[in-house]
């Protein structure tokens, strides 16, 4: 059977080039990088290495690199360790109703404990009004936590504007960029960020990997105490194979990072345009150009979206609902929800992100196998059918 992957947003294969590069650091050079002797400072020169990658992309010194588990243990770094690091200045935390898990379960978390956080709404492209994040700062306020791109969606948020006002408030201001990075150029000097976080399994790296970019001069209190590590920034033994890979996996972004927004840009769009002709009655969600180039999220009016997946699943493709860290839930998708989605069309939300390895074959092959599968599933459901028969009852089908 065929077999096609567009979950990219959810993770990536690992790039050859980097399961080659981090091949010798699981037996020819495994010594722990923070020993003294021979086996230790070949791992050690590795890591740096690595290090400079990392910076290369992000434009940043080697030094403001700190290397993490996860995107999730570094949005955990930058939120918590700003909020023990600053609480005497102040207890007010600025985020937005479409951040990821991370950041919103931990501006929970911080709540329990203290502080005070303002979620910022978006409208119904999905984005942000800036006055409106401009007017929630007050001398309390510590720290603004926006991601730079939406996992669900794909909004691009203008991030170097948001870097501008937190400048001038002299607030902290944090990026969630692991959906950017890779897919966007990312600079961390001319968005005015103070702490930006990647994660490696989104652009070809192994999972188990990361990176926070920590501006100069910036304290965070540690979330892991022990050893010496990272200086004293995140205490643990290093994952050389790991670190190694993200560093890879960054040299690669960096190099075919036009190349592959075009070729990535184009196919969605190409995607994008056969659903609406071959389908039908399909709400776009999210901003229609501020968007990442791979990325395409579409709610088909009448049919579940757990439905249309398991049935793409059958034919070899593989897509989601909504975000991988929240799949396991029947709730719609918070998402959905901050950008007032009616709920049935939510529930049918549809996620295609695609990545290094798509081609135009696999578009044209969804595009032949998703408006039967459609077709079918709109057939089996009583609002379908309600409509067909020019039912003036149903107030569902109006909202339609």
């Amino acid at each position: 059977m065929k077999r096609i992957y567009m979950d990219n947003n959810a993770t990536t294969a690992v790039r050859p080039e980097v399961i080659e590069a981090m091949l010798p650091f699981f037996h020819e050079h495994f010594g722990n990088p923070s020993s003294v002797h021979w086996a230790g400072r070949a791992v050690s020169g590795a890591v740096e290495k690595a290090r400079e990658q990392v910076a290369t992309l992000l434009n940043c010194s080697p030094a403001e690199i700190v290397f993490t588990s996860c995107g999730s243990e570094g949005d955990n770094m930058a939120l918590i360790g700003s909020a023990e690091a600053l609480k005497a200045k102040g207890d007010h935390i600025i985020t937005t109703t479409v951040e990821h898990p991370a950041v919103l379960n931990t501006c929970e978390y911080l709540e329990k404990n203290g502080f005070r956080v303002t979620y910022l709404p978006v409208d119904r492209d999905g984005m942000l009004d800036l006055a409106e994040l401009e007017a929630a700062i007050t001398d309390k306020t510590i720290l603004i936590s926006v991601m730079w791109a939406n996992n669900e969606t794909g909004n691009i948020f203008p991030i170097a504007e948001i870097g501008e006002i937190a400048r001038k408030h002299k607030v902290r201001f944090h990026t969630d960029a692991v959906q950017a990075v890779g897919k966007l150029p990312v600079d961390v000097q001319a968005s005015k960020v103070d702490l930006l976080v990647i994660s490696g399994h989104k652009i070809g790296a192994p999972k188990g990997v990361g990176a926070i970019y920590i501006r100069r001069g910036t304290r965070l209190i540690p979330l892991i105490h022990g050893g010496h590590q990272e200086r004293n920034r995140r205490a643990g033994t290093h994952n050389v194979a790991g670190i190694v890979a993200l560093g890879k996996a960054c040299e690669l972004a960096g190099a075919e990072i036009d190349e592959n927004y075009a070729k990535l840009k184009r196919l969605r769009d190409r995607l994008e345009k056969g659903i609406i002709e071959k389908v039908g009655e399909v709400k776009l969600n999210g901003h229609p150009t501020e968007r990442l180039p791979n990325t395409l999220n579409v709610s088909f009016a009448y049919i579940e979206g757990e439905s249309l997946l398991l049935n793409f699943d059958m034919k070899g493709i593989a897509a989601s609902s909504g975000s991988a860290c929240t799949s396991g839930s029947l709730e719609p998708s918070h998402v959905m929800g901050a950008m007032c989605v009616e709920v049935s069309l939510a529930h049918s939300s549809t996620r295609f992100s695609l990545g290094h390895d798509n081609t135009e074959e696999d578009i044209d092959y969804v595009l032949e196998v998703l408006p039967p599968i459609v077709q079918r599933l709109r057939e089996m459901s009583p609002l379908y059918n309600c409509k067909q028969d020019n039912c003036d009852n149903c107030d569902t089908v109006k909202m339609l």
